[in-house]
């Protein structure tokens, strides 16, 4: 009885050595390879492998990069929360232009009017005033 060659086989868990794991870390920090690079060179079958060895082995910090928001302010200066801020603000002054823009475009262009979404009127709380 033969085995049919197209069956699935189980792709087997390798151990790799210390030196193998090293080697290859000390390759992707000196940027001769990026990680995924190293998985394929090596035939490594985990997707995330390497980064684990990245993490645990490197002398790099292989952590989820900084997220940089206007809350983190105690350590800088005036003059650096200052640039912050106006880089924020010509951020924003930037894609609201783009917005502009598109939204004209689809106006002139492509005859579609789009509803300006208008503020939700305001109870002042008393009675109408009766005559």
């Amino acid at each position: 009885m033969k085995k049919d060659p197209r069956t699935y086989q189980k792709r087997s868990q390798r151990d790799y050595s210390l030196a193998f794991k090293l080697q290859v870390v000390q390759q992707v920090e000196k940027g001769e390879l990026t990680y995924k690079n190293a998985q394929s060179f090596y035939g490594i079958q985990g997707r995330s492998t390497v980064l684990v060895w990245l993490r645990k082995h490197g002398t790099l910090d292989w952590s989820l990069p900084k997220q940089y928001t206007l809350e983190n302010n105690s350590e800088l200066t005036p003059e650096q929360r200052i640039k912050q801020l106006e880089t924020a603000l010509k951020e924003e002054q930037d894609r609201n232009l783009i917005y502009k823009t598109m939204f004209d475009i689809l106006q002139k262009e492509h005859g579609i009017k789009l509803p300006k979404k208008s503020l939700p009127k305001q109870s002042n709380g008393s009675k109408p005033k009766e005559k």
